[in-house]
Parts: C-alpha cells; structure tokens; sequence
C-alpha cells in the first residue's frame, strides 16, 4: 500500500523544497524585487551624474575657448573690476 504513495509524496516534498527555496532562499523573489529597485535608483544617479558632467564639460568647453567666459567668471565669484572701471553696487530699498 505504501509503495503506491511514496512517489507523489516524494514529489510533493520536492515541491515544497523549490517553493520555499523560491520564495525564501538565496535570490528568491523578494531578493530579485530588491535587486531590481537597486538597480533602478543606480540609474538615477547615473543619470544625475551624466547630467552634472555635461554642464562641466560645457565650462571646460566655454573655459578653454574664450576669455570671455573667464573674465565673466572671475567677475560674479570673485568681484574681479578692470582697471578703469568704477564699480557701483546698488541695494534694493528697504521694505518698511
């Protein structure tokens, strides 16, 4: 009698190791979720970083091929006049 059920009781057991193996094992499901956010927010940075490289490749770029740009430059960040130059600075009026 019991050589007949031996085999889908087998099988059964076999199903239920692969079920939890695929469900809590190593790189079950929620793992490859998991993964798959990471890589998800690792693109966004790349992103984010391609971006930010762009505009420093656009200032190399802007730096090496005019004075102008660096003149500009050296004007906003550094308060930089010529000589000859009168520099004014204008306050906006008080709100009172």
């Amino acid at each position: 009698m019991w050589q007949d059920k031996w085999i889908p009781v087998v099988l059964l057991v076999l199903l239920g190791l692969l079920q939890y193996r695929l469900w809590f094992g190593k790189n079950s499901i929620p793992d490859y979720l998991n993964r798959e956010q990471e890589v998800q927010a690792q693109a966004e940075q790349n992103a984010n970083l391609a971006q930010r490289n762009a505009l420093l490749e656009a200032d190399i770029n802007d730096l090496k091929i005019g004075l102008e740009a660096i003149e500009e430059r050296a004007r906003n960040e550094l308060g930089l006049i010529k000589r000859g130059e009168t520099f004014y600075r204008i306050l906006p009026a008080d709100s009172k």
